[in-house]
């Protein structure tokens, strides 16, 4: 029998027992056979590429419920606390196999990606050099083989143990009996490096087609990984400075010796990196595409929908005030003469007000980053954030996320029941990778060239003021490290942790990186402890002055370590087939 290819799902709600049969014998119209799919290699690698945004707010490819309301860096926003299901993200302790529910979503859609790439593998095997020629045929396995090794990085980076399903799998008919223990994390890991490899081995440096993967950002992923692993198991009991693997550090530097040397760069301003007008900049090394409904001439566009639910309250068509910066991130903007205050930053609660500037200075990238009230919302004068365009202040504060929505001045994608935004997910930044690069050398006693690289990301912060915020100019102060600062390992780490928290704040991947220091516990723990205590005071316009409490339900929350650090197996798929997949650890 033929397996047959659904194209269009169609969800029907509501049957009545006298309509089941003429369901069943309906026959579907919106379907390819195999035999038809795998003759078209070409279409069914776009299909692969089609799924890198295929993808919602309740199972967003960029993680950021995973990555960022997990994290010290974001407040889950919304409504309230069951607004979606992601509050048991946020505070850790109420997280299970079925809550949130969203995860299994995650889960399938992932596997419904790797599933897409596998079958454009064998179409590429079967029907690809009769159809495209040797030498593109190879080409499209390895663009193929990177989007795989791309849906199954995420996988493993939420789930750990998952199971490990490629195109012999497929061909074969055995998905059902791969257990998520057959390969062990550190082998999961290395079937992902695998992959990205070929990709490496192959693929250009740059693609006539600015939308695929190409070399370097195979590097980057490499060195990703390799990062992942230099330093430990990823469960605190064995992960931190006394586990790092030098071998995998060099691994880092070799890689992103490869992207420092390549056709990318550092954008000159910070906060040009995040309008639509430079998404394909020098800066992104491998981003997913959106579109706007004017730039593809159809109906909606390609839209962003990971973030549909993240834009501000009341400037928006349909702002849902999602993703909030907390006060704990925007405490870590401050300086003192021009450098961060490691010790003191979240001392007390302090944020600045526009025309009322102050001695305590910021880090301008505060600025590019999050959404203040009083100042121009996204650069925009004319659009003037205020404390009502926050949804529920008292539960999430005011403050509102700027990345990753564009100026409001340029309108949504889509805008009705939902809005959308036309804004790429960065995948790999330049900046990003660069930073990669100087973990693995302070790690590795070159602390120099790290120094370097940090210094270079502050300089372009510095050069990041005029542009679009001189109206924080009176705010903002910021230095190069001195020399003293990178002359011991300790210290150098500790600035390269913090320019990264700074630099990719609200990106996605706070969390990520608390876990792979192995510092997410008592990171997040002291972090509840103290973010529960926020207040913001703002005078109204009665002349009245207000201090608002807000997140005060942090006092529920709790990280455990050998436990928290990856999110359990879903209800669902451990009972799909049941004793075929094993819970993750003390979720039991």
């Amino acid at each position: 029998m033929k397996r047959i290819y659904k194209l269009l799902t169609v969800c029907l709600v509501g049957l009545s027992l006298n309509s089941c049969n003429d369901f069943l014998d309906y026959n579907p119209t919106a379907v390819v056979d195999e035999e038809t799919a795998f003759s078209k290699p070409e279409e069914m690698v776009t299909a692969a590429y089609a799924m890198l945004g295929d993808c919602w707010y309740t199972y967003p490819f960029n993680l950021f419920p995973y990555g960022d309301i997990t994290s010290d860096n974001s407040l889950k926003g919304g409504s309230g606390t069951t607004d979606t299901n992601y509050h048991a993200l946020e505070i850790w302790s109420s997280l299970t196999a079925t809550t949130p529910d969203h995860m299994d979503e995650l889960w399938y859609r992932l596997y419904c990606a790797v599933s897409r790439c596998n079958r454009a593998l064998i179409a590429l095997e079967t029907n690809g050099e009769s159809a495209l020629g040797a030498t593109l045929t190879e080409q499209r396995v390895a663009e193929v083989k990177f989007l795989r090794a791309h849906f199954y990085y995420k996988l493993i980076t939420v789930f750990r143990q998952v199971p490990w399903i490629d195109e012999v799998a497929y061909a074969n008919n055995t998905i059902e009996q791969i257990s998520n223990t057959a390969f062990s994390y550190e082998e999961l890991m290395k079937n992902v490096i695998a992959d990205f490899e070929t990709a490496y081995n192959v693929l250009p440096e740059s693609q006539t087609d600015g939308g695929r993967v190409n070399k370097i950002a195979a590097a980057s992923y490499l060195a990703k990984c390799y990062l992942d692993l230099a330093w430990g198991t990823g469960y605190e009991s064995g992960t931190g400075v006394e586990f790092i693997n030098d071998e995998y550090m060099r691994k880092v530097v070799e890689y992103t010796d490869v992207v420092e040397s390549s056709q990318y760069g550092y954008l000159e301003d910070f906060g040009d990196i995040f309008l639509p007008e430079y998404k394909n900049s020098k800066e992104s090394v491998f981003a997913v595409q959106t579109s706007d409904y004017s730039e593809d001439n159809t109906a909606f566009g390609r839209a962003n929908w990971s973030i549909t639910l993240n834009g501000c309250w009341g400037m928006w068509s349909c702002g849902w005030d999602f993703h909030k910066p907390s006060q704990n991130l925007v405490n870590a903007f401050k300086t003192e003469n021009g450098l961060p205050m490691f010790e003191h930053f979240n001392d007390k609660i302090d944020y600045p007000v526009n025309g009322q500037p102050s001695t305590q200075k910021w880090d301008p990238r505060l600025f590019h980053t999050v959404g203040m009230p009083s100042f121009p919302y996204k650069y925009e004068s004319q659009y003037m954030q205020t404390v009502n365009n926050s949804r529920t202040p008292n539960t999430y504060g005011y403050y509102t996320s700027l990345k990753e929505v564009p100026q409001r001045s340029k309108g949504e994608t889509f805008n009705q029941p939902w809005q959308a935004f036309a804004t790429n997910d960065y995948v790999f930044r330049y900046t990003d990778v660069m930073l990669m690069r100087a973990e693995a050398l302070v790690e590795l006693d070159r602390l120099s060239e790290a120094k370097e690289i940090i210094n270079d990301i502050r300089q372009r912060a510095a050069n990041s003021i005029n542009k679009h915020i001189s109206y924080a100019k009176d705010f903002c102060e910021i230095s190069l490290y001195p020399d003293s600062y990178f002359d011991d390992k300790e210290t150098a780490r500790e600035c390269v942790r913090w320019e990264r928290r700074l630099e990719l704040a609200m990106e996605n991947g706070r969390y990520f990186d608390l876990r792979r220091w192995g510092i997410a516990s008592e990171t997040l723990n002291a972090y509840f402890a103290s973010e529960q205590n926020d207040v913001y005071t703002y005078v109204n316009e009665k002349g009245e002055t207000v201090e608002q409490t807000y997140a005060q339900y942090y006092k529920d929350a709790k990280y455990t370590p050998e436990k928290n650090e990856y999110f359990p197996i879903p209800y669902n798929q451990l009972f799909y087939i049941p004793g075929l997949y094993k819970q993750n650890k003390n979720y039991d």
